[in-house]
């Protein structure tokens, strides 16, 4: 790459300027915060690796198809010198408090992240515009823009252009703003300062994290085992989803945010203020049983736009039926939603029959042995984590 020199018409007097305008342009454009480090990774390749190793990739193939590229952001942008980090929130203070949802075995508990748009696309624009001003004033810069969309290890870079730690849930966490955020990167050849590290894990002696995850997927420090976690089994998981893990994934048909909600970091996020990530088609709290009943079409259509659509229609409906049989409610109720399942059987294909035969077996045994719920789950304050002690949210969440 070319070394990069300011335009003999650019207001800035250096590069040296360059830095903190280019943070200041990066917050118009509704990045919550930005840095910038160098392209050493080796600190991180070994565990990775490591990680890949065990086979805590699951079936995800591209983590390990491109080898070094990953950790070695030269490979995989020749002449790369340096990386700007970005962060965006996207807590969408205004949809259904997710304690409610869960709560609630009949409704459908989808990852925060994906009640919006898919944010791939909005990251990506955005970073494209926070180049295109570097470029207004520069010469000779070149680069490319990440957000979730090629061999990057994003986590990695942002601790080390100080956009947080990593927590013991393998997320990036700032103290000053926890970790509902998406992560974007621009691999450049911008000669800035960079940012000091976090070097420092601010997790302390706390396990919420690790005691909360309803499989167990966070095997040690940082280290999740795809294998086991609801995220990859609802989403990247294209077969059928192990037995032992479906009755441990409630009413989580699309992610899962329960090491999110317990994390104490996670009462001083700040909300979005991006309209595209606030919740769409009433996703943020609907019934199980009204989305089962969305045909393939309603699906495509009602999804347009959202990352959820990315995971076809069949897995979505392996996915309902896992959280229907998991439903806990009246007698009545339980029967209904069996038709409902049953109605289906034969529609789709072997994979969603095979949980649909599941999920009307694990209600018919529930029938059999029914016994009036004591209370209906609703949301109040009295709600607790499923197993460590208190759920952690910023208080402009609605109902919090």
């Amino acid at each position: 790459m070319k070394s990069v020199e300011l335009k003999p018409n650019s207001p800035l007097s250096d590069l040296s300027e360059l830095g903190e305008t280019i943070k200041n342009w990066g917050k118009s454009l509704g990045f919550a915060d930005i840095g910038f480090t160098d392209i050493d990774l080796s600190a991180y390749e070994a565990r990775y690796f490591n990680w890949i190793g065990e086979n805590f990739h699951g079936e995800m193939d591209y983590m390990q198809r491109h080898g070094t590229k990953r950790t070695r952001p030269n490979e995989l942008e020749p002449g790369t010198t340096s990386i700007i980090s970005v962060r965006m929130n996207y807590l969408d203070s205004e949809a259904e408090n997710p304690l409610n949802v869960l709560h609630q075995s009949d409704k459908a508990y989808i990852s925060r992240y994906a009640l919006g748009k898919d944010y791939h696309k909005l990251m990506r624009k955005r970073l494209q515009q926070l180049a295109e001003k570097i470029a207004a004033e520069t010469d000779g810069f070149v680069y490319r823009a990440f957000s979730d969309s090629a061999p990057v290890l994003e986590r990695p870079l942002a601790e080390k252009a100080g956009l947080g730690f990593t927590g013991k849930n393998s997320l990036t966490i700032h103290p000053k703003s926890g970790s509902w955020f998406f992560l974007g990167e621009l691999y450049c050849n911008l000669p800035v300062e960079i940012d000091p590290p976090f070097e420092k894990q601010g997790c302390g002696p706390c396990q919420a994290c690790i005691q909360e995850c309803p499989t167990q997927a966070i095997v040690d420090n940082a280290v999740v085992d795809s294998r086991r976690c609801i995220s990859y089994l609802t989403i990247e998981n294209k077969g059928a989803i192990p037995e032992e893990f479906r009755p441990l994934m409630g009413n989580r048909i699309y992610g899962c945010d329960d090491c999110q909600l317990v994390c104490p970091w996670n009462k001083f996020t700040t909300p979005t203020k991006e309209v595209a990530f606030e919740s769409n088609n009433g996703l943020d709290s609907v019934g199980l049983i009204e989305l089962w009943q969305w045909s393939e079409q309603q699906f495509l259509k009602r999804l347009e736009g959202s990352p959820i659509r990315r995971i076809g229609y069949a897995q979505w409906k392996r996915n309902l039926a896992v959280a229907i049989g998991n439903i806990e409610a009246s007698k009545e109720t339980l029967k209904t939603s069996v038709q409902h399942l049953e109605s289906n059987l034969g529609q789709i294909n072997e994979l969603v029959d095979e949980h649909i035969k599941w999920a009307v077996s694990q209600l018919k045994t529930r029938i059999d042995g029914f016994e009036e719920p004591l209370v209906e789950e609703v949301y109040n304050a009295s709600i607790k984590p499923f197993v460590a002690k208190n759920y952690y949210l910023p208080k402009a969440v609605k109902n919090a």
